[in-house]
C-alpha cells in the first residue's frame, strides 16, 4: 500500500492558523450576539421601567438613558466577545489598555467629546425636555430626542435637523411664547395713500377668522415700521401645541386669506418700488396735408 505524501509543514501551519482564527472569530461572534439580545430584551426593557415610573413627566431621562443603555451595552458585549475568544490577557496588560484608550481619543477628537459633555448638560436640564419648542440662532422647532452627539429638532417644515449639542450649549436658547402656545407674526406691506387703519382691521379680522388660531391670548394687529416705501403692519396670532401643527400650513392660509380680503377691501400692497408712473397717454388723428 503505498502512503499518502505529506503535506508540506507551510501548509499544516497555515492551515492551523486559518482553523484557530476562524475559531476565535465564531466564538467571539456567539459570546457578541448572546450578551446583546440578552441586553436587548431584558436590560434594556428593565432599565427602562424604572426609569420611566421614577420619572413619568421627563421623557428626556427616558430616551437618552435608552440611548446610554444601548452603547454600554454594545461595549459591554464586543468586551465579552473578546474574552471568550481568549484574548482577554491582553486587557489586563495595561499599557495596551492605555494606548488603545489614548488612541480613541484622539481619533474620536475633542468636538465629538464636547457634544457628548454638552449633551449629558442637556438632558441634565430640567427646563430641556423632549417635547418642547426651542428656539436657538440656527432655527427653530420641536426636541424629538437628545444623543451622545446631536439633537434631534423637528422644524415647522416637518423636517428632522440634528443640531450638534454644543450649539445648543453655546448658544441662548428660548421657547417661544411657552410650551403649551406658539405665537406666529406675519408682516405685510401697505402703501403709504392707503387707509392704515382699515388694514390693521383687515389683518387682524383674518387673524381671527384663520383655523387653528386660539381666542385666547387675543390675535392682534399693529403698525411695525415706517419704511421708506410703504408702511409695515404685523399680525400676532397664537395657536396651541406647535409639535401637533403643520405652522407653514398656517402661515401659508393666513398669508392668501390676507391678499383676497386686502383685494375685495382695494387695500393696495405697497408697490415694489419707490418710483410709480401715473398720468394718461392720450392718442390724436391729425390730418397730413401735402
Amino acid at each position: 500500500m503505498t502512503g499518502q505524501t505529506p503535506l508540506p509543514r507551510w501548509v499544516t501551519e497555515l492551515v492551523s492558523a486559518y482553523d484557530r482564527v476562524l475559531s476565535e472569530l465564531f466564538w467571539f461572534l456567539v459570546a457578541l450576539g448572546a450578551v446583546y439580545l440578552l441586553g436587548r430584551v431584558v436590560v434594556v426593557p428593565s432599565v427602562i421601567r424604572v426609569v420611566r415610573a421614577r420619572n413619568r413627566n421627563n421623557p428626556t431621562i427616558e430616551t437618552a438613558v435608552r440611548t446610554y443603555v444601548r452603547v454600554v451595552l454594545i461595549g459591554f458585549a464586543t468586551l465579552t466577545g473578546v474574552i471568550a475568544a481568549g484574548y482577554g490577557s491582553v486587557l489586563a496588560d495595561s499599557a495596551i489598555v492605555v494606548a488603545a484608550i489614548t488612541f480613541v481619543f484622539g481619533i474620536a477628537g475633542q468636538q465629538v467629546f464636547g457634544s457628548l459633555i454638552s449633551g449629558i448638560f442637556l438632558v441634565a436640564d430640567p427646563d430641556f425636555n423632549v417635547g418642547d419648542w426651542i428656539a436657538w440662532p440656527g432655527g427653530q422647532g420641536t426636541v424629538e430626542a437628545v444623543d451622545f452627539r446631536v439633537t434631534r429638532v423637528r422644524t415647522p417644515d416637518n423636517e428632522t435637523v440634528s443640531v450638534p449639542n454644543t450649539e445648543l450649549t453655546s448658544n441662548a436658547l428660548t421657547r417661544p411664547y411657552g410650551r403649551d402656545t406658539y405665537r406666529i407674526t406675519e408682516t405685510a406691506y401697505v402703501a403709504y395713500d392707503e387707509d392704515v387703519e382699515r388694514a390693521l382691521m383687515e389683518l387682524r379680522a383674518v387673524a381671527t377668522d384663520t383655523e387653528p388660531v386660539l381666542d385666547e391670548p387675543t390675535p392682534d394687529a399693529r403698525v411695525l415700521d415706517l419704511g421708506e416705501n410703504a408702511i409695515t403692519i404685523q399680525a400676532e396670532l397664537w395657536i396651541d401645541d406647535p409639535g401637533d401643527r403643520d405652522v407653514a400650513t398656517v402661515r401659508s392660509d393666513f398669508r392668501r386669506e390676507v391678499k383676497r380680503r386686502f383685494d375685495e377691501a382695494g387695500i393696495a400692497i405697497a408697490p415694489p418700488s419707490a418710483q410709480s408712473l401715473s398720468g394718461e397717454v392720450a392718442v390724436t388723428e391729425r390730418s397730413v396735408r401735402d
